[in-house]
């Protein structure tokens, strides 16, 4: 099995065996434990209050070496100290991947001793001997004994499924398995099983008993006697679970729904995106939050919401494991975006009430579920929490308990600006790293020749504003963005930024204008989005930046651009000129290339003015049908009615741009068959119907016997 190492089992199990040995002098194990951590010069974690540590569990040492986040180094270094100290001869393995851990918020298997029963650690220390005796010889005898105590240490405070099953698998790997959502999804919920009889599993609820966790291994075993599944023991399918979930990637489950911003980036592309938080009723767990470093909600009750596949679901099953008669929409609302939309990087603010922040913070884990707390806050995230203090500011989005603030960039900056942000970038500490694009990631992506490419870069080189018109479906957008990526090397949205033009777009948009004040009194000047990303590009002059310019022939450009219009020439840029409305000095850098977008077939807007075209140059964008890209993805579906379609299409635009009432520029574009997952009938036939024909009846609005001959034209060659 691919990337699959099981080095680390027989440490593992000598360690479980190891540590029974201490079952009755604990006080020596506590002793064998410090020395461990004062040899190799590491802070020993908190086990108990004030740090008196007097006994544990051997479970809690098993945790001390199988945390979120521990350096392989460090995890080696402790194992190390432990082998020598309780007596472990295996080899200190170094690769740790699909290992269950525990968070550092939870790291013993019971409360202080304030908190728990005074027997709690002796259960938990007859129950890790049970299990020893059940994996040692897997009797029906020792079975129920070990049940007993199973269901007896998932009621001791501060445990759960998840928590002590990860303690049976640490201490006999090849006997139990961990119940956490990526084992329950994979085996469940990914199809290696057929459904009918993944519905013969025990229900997943939040306390198994003993009785339906057994049941769920002896299916499990009996599935992989069978050879029925593509694992043959517990440590292949946990890895199996683990590698599955590691690729699959949930953020892509948020899809189109989540905004992506004015630089509008690849859904490879990470971005920091800035939240609004309240932590709790009235606040009332900030302080707790604040010190431990977390970020938490609540609605323990729906168990690990990674087991959902939609905000839906998780409404669903708020409602029916909270409380029936609530909707639970903002609430389903924030659950979801708490652990599919926020990611390690993103920024939190904190609020109290409607017009108070408290701090900001930066994610620094993944969502965490954690089942032992006697609280509803089991959801939980890491949080770099920065200043913490009281700043009045109105609040700018909806009474949620998380809300995404990202597209209000005004407002952001605002709130950033309070704690000395001044603008996005890395004053947090964290290098974004952005994927690479090359020429030959453009040329694989957008349906055009090389020499076509070529002569495109050259172009905006030269010039440094260009409008690339064409055809509705030529994928002017599209190929745009990507120019940018490719001519940055990277597909960094920062240095990306697209706007769109309409009849009502002015200059008070574009650059400055006045603009009612926040607090009700006289008016404000409010920057422009030209004027922004002049700003940014201005503070890094060693990079290229592009900002993009949609349907740029339907607003009013002179009135739109001003005085910057001259500055926008190649040889006017850096050149300052004073603005209209603040007097400022301001110029267009020499790093800035604009790019416009123009749709030839628009019939409702006129020839864009001579001025305009004197400070762009043009660039006509053809469909790419007879391109190497996309003959290539034609045939790949190996459908020859797609093929047909295509050749009918292309007599269509011959047809087109013989009508000397139309022309090559009402020529219909490959966009329209672009990124299709099949080229099946019924998909064919959606594209003729509800998109080719409308487009002909307006073309030949005049001409309905052209319409009729090519409906039927296209039709046939699908039939």
């Amino acid at each position: 099995m691919d990337g699959l190492n099981l080095e680390w089992i027989n440490y593992y199990k000598e360690m479980g065996v190891a540590l029974l040995r201490y079952k009755n002098d604990r006080r020596e194990l506590v002793d064998r434990l410090k020395k461990t951590y004062a040899k190799a010069n590491i802070a020993m974690p908190i086990l108990e209050l004030y740090n008196e540590l007097f006994d544990l569990d051997p479970f809690t040492v098993f945790g001390l070496f199988n945390r979120l986040g521990m350096p392989v180094e460090t995890r080696m270094k402790i194992m190390s100290g432990l082998a020598v100290n309780i007596g472990v001869g295996a080899e200190i393995p170094s690769f740790f991947d699909s290992i269950p851990v525990l968070n550092d918020l939870d790291t013993t298997f019971y409360r202080f001793n304030d908190q728990r029963d005074m027997n709690d650690i002796d259960r938990l220390w007859t129950f890790f001997e049970r299990a020893e005796n059940y994996a040692q010889s897997p009797t029906p005898q020792n079975r129920q004994a070990l049940g007993e105590y199973f269901d007896i240490c998932l009621k001791v405070k501060g445990n759960g499924n998840i928590k002590i099953t990860k303690g049976l698998y640490w201490m006999a790997p090849e006997v139990f398995m961990p119940i956490d959502y990526s084992i329950i999804w994979y085996l469940l919920k990914s199809g290696i099983i057929p459904e009918e009889e993944a519905a013969q599993f025990p229900e997943i609820v939040d306390d198994i008993p003993s009785g339906s966790y057994f049941e769920i291994l002896d299916r499990v075993y009996a599935l992989i006697n069978e050879g029925r599944v593509p694992f043959r023991n517990i440590p292949e399918l946990v890895y199996q679970a683990w590698k599955a979930s590691e690729g699959q990637n949930r953020l892509a489950r948020v899809g189109d729904k989540y905004s992506k911003g004015t630089g509008l980036p690849d859904d490879d592309v990470n971005t920091i995106r800035y939240w609004m938080f309240a932590p709790g009723q009235f606040s009332e767990r900030w302080d707790m939050f604040y010190k431990k470093g977390i970020m938490a909600i609540r609605w323990g009750a729906t168990g690990d919401l990674r087991a959902y596949d939609s905000q839906e679901e998780v409404r669903r099953a708020m409602m029916a494991k909270i409380d029936p008669t609530k909707p639970f929409k903002f609430s389903s609302y924030s659950a979801w975006q708490f652990v599919n939309g926020i990611k390690p990087g993103d920024v939190i603010f904190v609020r109290k009430g409607d017009n108070e922040i408290l701090g900001r913070g930066v994610v620094t884990s993944d969502y965490i579920f954690d089942d032992s707390p006697d609280d509803d806050y089991k959801h939980f995230r890491l949080v770099n929490w920065g200043q913490n203090g009281s700043w009045e500011i109105p609040l700018q989005s909806a009474v949620k308990v998380l809300a995404d603030i990202t597209p209000y960039t005004d407002y952001v900056d605002k709130l950033n600006s309070l704690f000395g942000f001044e603008k996005e970038g890395n004053e947090d500490g964290a290098m974004l790293n952005y994927p690479s694009y090359t020429k030959e990631d453009f040329l694989k992506d957008v349906y055009m020749q090389p020499e076509g490419y070529d002569r495109l870069v050259r172009l905006v080189k030269n010039k440094m504003n260009i409008i690339i018109e064409g055809a509705p479906g030529v994928g002017k957008t599209f190929t745009a963005k990507r120019l940018a990526y490719s001519m940055l090397g990277e597909k960094d949205p920062d240095r990306v930024e697209m706007i769109q033009f309409h009849q009502s777009y002015n200059y008070e948009d574009f650059i400055e204008g006045f603009r009612p004040s926040e607090k009700g009194m006289g008016f404000d000047i409010k920057r422009g989005a030209f004027y922004k990303f002049c700003r940014k590009a201005q503070e890094d002059p060693d990079n290229k930046y592009f900002f993009i310019i949609d349907e740029i022939n339907r607003g009013n450009v002179s009135r739109i651009f001003g005085e910057l219009f001259m500055l926008i020439e190649p040889d006017k840029r850096g050149n300052e000129l004073q603005l209209l409305y603040s007097g400022e000095k301001f110029n267009v850098p020499r790093n800035i290339y604009i790019v416009g977008l123009m749709n030839t077939a628009d019939r409702s807007i006129a020839m864009i003015d001579y001025a305009l075209r004197r400070r762009f140059v043009f660039f006509d964008m053809k469909p790419g049908f007879e391109s190497d890209g996309f003959i290539q993805y034609m045939r790949s579906f190996g459908a020859p009615k797609f093929e047909s379609l295509i050749n009918c299409v292309k007599q269509l635009n011959q047809a087109i741009t013989d009508d000397p009432a139309l022309g090559a520029g009402f020529c219909i574009g490959h966009s329209y068959f672009s990124n299709l997952k099949s080229a099946d009938d019924e998909i064919l036939s959606n594209i003729v119907e509800y998109e080719m024909v409308p487009l002909l009846q307006e073309y030949w609005f005049d001409s309905p016997e052209m319409v009729a001959k090519w409906t039927e034209n296209l039709r046939n060659s699908i039939a």
